[in-house]
């Protein structure tokens, strides 16, 4: 059993594809996702950073139940969801909802903020219309909305509002967990604060957990309580935001805080530099997937995948990392 806090489990997922290598070929397997573990509480942060094509996604996918994992065990308030039911399934997503990076894709041009609020309602309550319609514009006041948007459509709105509105929708049904897919990437710096202040408050609020998809640590750092970091479907450290931005260990992490930004004018930092380009995921290399590429890499690397091991509070996969 798992404690009443704790809303999300995974262990050793796995997501794989079957992809067609042409004609006569064998189909060859895509390790999209490759053994990832972690706990998710309410009101706690998680943040998946690394570049594309590491897994983020396919991740994102399997925990709103849009995907089943190849392997591995994912459990949603202590209910497995490999092999489950679909009655149980059906149950199940309502308790977990996502919010994508495009708001403008994530919303129907045709149809009007309220009715697209009333939705989610409409398909999985009994309420009234009259109930919906309250329930909508209490919502769209929570997200910084006015009474007014109620019947505007999508496109008479900016980006930051569309945002919002797709924020609202997504916690209609009341949720424990929120999937947050890159949600602020396509919005300017100014409008990026004041949506995460949003999450901040409404998590609180609503005692929500939230998967926090990205690849912008600036915005990692301002908003989470863990991070794991992936690369090439692999999770190679998982630590508190703390820990990870005071003494990243894998050399990959190092690689990623070195190329963020630095906010104060005439600031400098060391500049850790890759070697080579990112591996096909379709032939990775044998041994750990990031050695072709490490500063740090020896003969073990080439030959063995290295375990999650345990530092302070940190869990690193790197055969070269020392306590």
């Amino acid at each position: 059993m798992i404690d009443d806090a704790t809303v999300l489990v995974a262990d050793n997922l796995c997501k794989h594809y079957a992809v067609s290598a042409g004609v006569f070929k064998p189909p060859v397997m895509l390790k999209a996702l490759n053994g990832a573990s972690f706990s998710l509480k309410k009101r706690q942060t998680l943040a998946v950073v690394g570049e594309s094509g590491c897994g983020k996604s396919t991740l994102a996918r399997l925990v709103t139940m849009i995907e089943e994992p190849t392997s591995g065990s994912l459990k949603i308030n202590d209910q497995e969801i490999a092999g489950a039911e679909a009655r149980t399934l059906r149950a199940l997503r309502s308790r977990v909802q996502i919010v994508f990076q495009n708001p403008y894709g994530s919303l129907n041009p045709r149809q009007k903020t309220g009715l697209a609020l009333e939705e989610p309602l409409q398909m999985n309550s009994s309420l009234t219309k009259a109930e919906r319609k309250e329930k909508a514009c209490e919502m769209m006041e929570q997200v910084g909305l006015r009474p007014e948007h109620y019947d505007r459509y999508p496109h008479m709105f900016s980006g930051g509002q569309r945002q919002r509105i797709a924020i609202a929708r997504a916690l209609m049904l009341n949720p424990e967990i929120l999937v947050l897919d890159e949600p602020v990437s396509a919005l300017d710096v100014s409008i990026q604060a004041q949506v995460l202040n949003l999450l901040t408050e409404l998590q609180e609020k609503h005692n929500l957990a939230y998967l926090f998809i990205s690849h912008d640590l600036s915005v990692v750092k301002h908003i989470a309580d863990d991070v794991m970091v992936m690369y090439l479907g692999n999770p190679v450290e998982h630590s508190t935001r703390e820990e990870l931005f005071k003494e990243p260990r894998h050399p990959y992490t190092r690689a990623l805080l070195s190329a963020t930004p630095v906010p104060i004018p005439g600031g400098k930092k060391e500049r850790m530099h890759l070697s080579g380009e990112i591996p096909s995921p379709l032939s990775p290399p044998d041994g750990c997937a990031f050695h072709p590429r490490c500063p740090l890499c020896f003969e073990r690397c080439r030959v063995e995948n290295p375990e999650p091991r345990p530092f302070s509070v940190s869990r690193v996969s790197c055969h070269a990392c020392k306590a």
